[in-house]
């Protein structure tokens, strides 16, 4: 089922048990346009608030990037003067408040360029998986601008500090080799089998129980935040020892036979 979006730079659609979300701006590989950004809360509110969606899927279209970076055409006019770059900054700033309301997992696939403001939207996935081409980098350096501390803490809640150091400091491409051993993507594919990959593994998460993987979720962005109160997510891991799912679960293991859960 496809979504409206209001935007053709963002193509959104259901398969079945899979929400999945397209950067779609290829000519300019697929590059983060302020228009780009402001539809995505609502594409990630349908997500959120469907039932049926237990795993959403983020990728660029194209096949030779994710994203490649904010749009540098827009910096002159909306990036500049203090006013302009607080306003963008106030509409850019609810669709990374956007991700951070999203229970479900989301995995980024990653085939090509993952450049700047790409990279930081990659971050939001939970796991991110790449082809063997795929390059990254934080070209701030490069370009002058200053790299607001969320977009730091970001990236340090996966990579140690020297290593954040040497990003954003050489602005440097990296590749995916590269990649996978400093830890920003979870597995480096060939290029011809990302999608079966990505799917494969979109459709185990789906399969499993969605209150568990959703308590599992929120327990790891409460650790990588360094959260003292963790009540709510001690809230969520009793919802499942309460659920009907967590008694379908032992049911299905002594039968022998796949669980269907049901989000309750």
């Amino acid at each position: 089922m496809q979504l409206e979006t209001g935007t053709d730079l963002l193509r959104a659609r259901i398969d079945g048990s899979i929400g999945r979300l397209v950067f779609n701006d290829p000519a300019k590989h697929n590059v983060l346009s302020l228009e780009m950004q402001e539809a995505i809360p609502d594409v990630l509110r349908t997500f959120e608030g469907d039932g049926a969606v237990r795993v959403v899927i983020i990728e660029g279209a194209g096949g030779r990037a994710f994203v490649a970076g904010a749009n540098i055409a827009e910096f002159g006019e909306r990036r500049t003067a203090a006013s302009d770059r607080a306003d963008y900054d106030r509409r850019s700033g609810n669709n990374w408040r956007a991700w951070r309301d999203l229970t479900k997992p989301v995995i980024a696939k990653i085939d090509g360029y993952c450049i700047g403001g790409g990279l930081l939207m990659a971050l939001q996935a939970d796991i991110r998986i790449c082809s063997e081409p795929s390059t990254f980098a934080v070209p701030a350096a490069r370009l002058g601008l200053g790299y607001g501390l969320g977009g730091v803490r970001q990236l340090m809640r996966f990579v140690n500090p020297a290593i954040a150091a040497e990003i954003l400091f050489s602005a440097r491409r990296f590749s995916s080799a590269e990649a996978l051993n400093i830890g920003l993507v979870n597995r480096v594919i060939p290029t011809g089998q990302l999608e079966d990959v990505v799917v494969e593994l979109a459709a185990q998460i789906a399969g499993n129980a969605p209150l568990t993987v959703a308590a599992c979720k929120a327990a790891v962005r409460a650790v990588a935040d360094g959260d003292g109160d963790t009540s709510d997510v001690d809230a969520m891991v009793e919802a499942c020892f309460a659920s009907e799912d967590y008694r379908e679960g032992q049911a299905a293991f002594l039968a022998k036979r796949d669980p269907v859960f049901r989000g309750v």
